[in-house]
């Protein structure tokens, strides 16, 4: 895309139309993948994309068209507003913001889409036969992606920003089997344009390798309530899914059951927990100067000393719960509207050493990253990737994987200390209405969990 000449292409576009509101957004791509299943290289190539949409809001009714012709931008425009006009019955909410004119250029260390695709493929290459050289080791999942994308948003109130950004992510797994029993340990990384984040993985990869027979012989723990210590990865996700999710406003806009729990100002914790969602963090995955309606990135505070405080926002859902805008609109490409999302949702540290944290557990267990796992309104389920026994304040016998489950607004109160050593995990993406994997970071420091209903996994 040439700026100026696709400047003037969407600003005369969005000229004369009878609409509240009318967006229009460009989206030049290319992506990278390499996949592996076992010694089988599956998939290996590039793909690239040009596209956008148009969005047009008249009397509270969207109009949504998307395109791969970008020449007919005037009749997309047309078509968007006519749709709108079809849907619309009531008044328009949709919060004001300042109009922008920006260009935001990529930020990238080592530029993966730089390194050339043999050099990747050899790099994954010798991952792959660290793990396939490890006995009894089944096979192994390896999946690796990098993508480039530019994206020029115009509105009709004035605003003008053009965006890039490079991604990488990578997951690589190892599976193992003996005596009628199937284990895994995995690792996924990622990184906002830098390809040195994985390229000295081989220990990491040989630990996994080996944690999966290891696990082939472990012991599974027995069920029932145990004190229970998250690793900063673990911990992060379920900040991210069983807390995060809660907080976007169009869940809470649309759930009478959410609105009635998620009550700003209720208190959901003790005083040091805090829980931040902020696209304004940089350099993480989640990271951006705007989202894709053109509001600043900011730091927003869920929880501020164990008290609701904030909730997740888009243009529209601030204005129908009369609140500020947060910049958590987001697309996972120009074939979407932007929706709610997440950016990068952590847990701000506290005072507690890793090892304080152990020192008064008489038997607990030690559960780390993360394998799955399922929400319901404030009811989770999550499968720990590692799990460790905790015996006499000490890290003791590796476990079968472990499943946590639980209320979350009750394990939130049940957090009793929260570690002085944050870590934010940068691997995999974010789900929700049909969009993924969108980049998100999530992060904690260990914390510690009173009376958490612990099963095999």
């Amino acid at each position: 895309m040439q700026s100026r000449k696709i400047r003037d292409k969407i600003a005369n576009a969005l000229k004369g139309h009878d609409a509240d509101y009318v967006e229009i957004r460009l989206e030049e791509s290319e992506v990278t993948g390499i996949v592996y299943r076992g010694g089988r290289l599956e998939e290996v190539g590039r793909t690239s994309s040009l596209g956008g949409n148009v969005r047009a809001l008249v009397k509270g009714g969207w109009g949504f068209v998307s395109f791969n012709h970008v020449e007919e931008l005037r009749h997309h425009a047309e078509l968007a507003v006519k749709q709108a006009r079809l849907v619309g019955k009531e008044d328009t909410k949709f919060s004001r913001t300042e109009p922008v004119a920006e260009i935001v250029a990529a930020e990238t260390r080592k530029d993966p889409t730089a390194v050339p695709l043999a050099s990747k493929k050899q790099l994954l290459d010798e991952y792959n036969a660290i793990i396939l050289s490890t006995p009894k080791i089944q096979t192994s999942n390896i999946s690796y992606h990098d993508s480039q994308k530019k994206v020029a948003l115009a509105t009709s109130e004035g605003t003008y920003i053009e965006q890039s950004r490079v991604d990488l992510n990578l997951r690589l797994s190892a599976i193992a089997s003996g005596d009628d029993t199937v284990q895994q340990a995995s690792i996924s990384m990622g990184s906002r344009g830098d390809f040195a984040a994985i390229e000295t993985l081989h220990d990491q990869v040989k630990e996994i390798a080996r944690r999966a027979v290891r696990l082939l012989a472990a012991p599974q723990a027995r069920g029932g309530e145990y004190t229970v210590v998250l690793n900063p990865i673990l911990a992060g996700v379920f900040a991210h899914e069983a807390f995060g999710h809660l907080s976007e406003a169009d869940h809470v806009y649309e759930n009478r059951r959410l609105q009635d729990l998620m009550v700003l100002g209720r208190r959901f914790g003790r005083k040091h927990l805090n829980i931040v969602d902020g696209a304004a963090v940089p350099g993480l995955r989640g990271s951006y100067k705007y989202d894709d309606e053109g509001t600043p990135g900011t730091m927003t505070y869920l929880i501020r000393e164990g008290v609701l405080e904030s909730r997740l926002h888009s243009r529209e859902t601030a204005a129908k719960m009369r609140e500020k805008p947060t910049g958590n609109a987001r697309a996972l490409n120009y074939r979407f509207s932007p929706i709610v999302r997440m950016t990068n949702t952590f847990i701000e540290p506290g005072a507690t050493s890793f090892e304080d944290m152990l020192s008064d557990i008489k038997e607990g267990i030690y559960a780390k990253d993360w394998y799955g796992g399922t929400t319901s309104l404030e009811m989770f389920t999550f499968s720990a990737g590692e799990a460790y026994m905790i015996r006499n304040g000490k890290v003791a016998e590796l476990l079968r994987p472990v499943v946590l489950t639980g209320n979350v607004f009750t394990t939130l109160r049940n957090i009793d200390a929260i570690g002085n050593d944050l870590e934010m995990n940068q691997g995999g993406g974010c789900g929700k209405g049909g969009q993924a994997p969108l980049p998100v970071s999530n992060g904690s420091p260990h914390i510690r969990i009173r009376r958490c209903l612990v099963g095999g996994g």
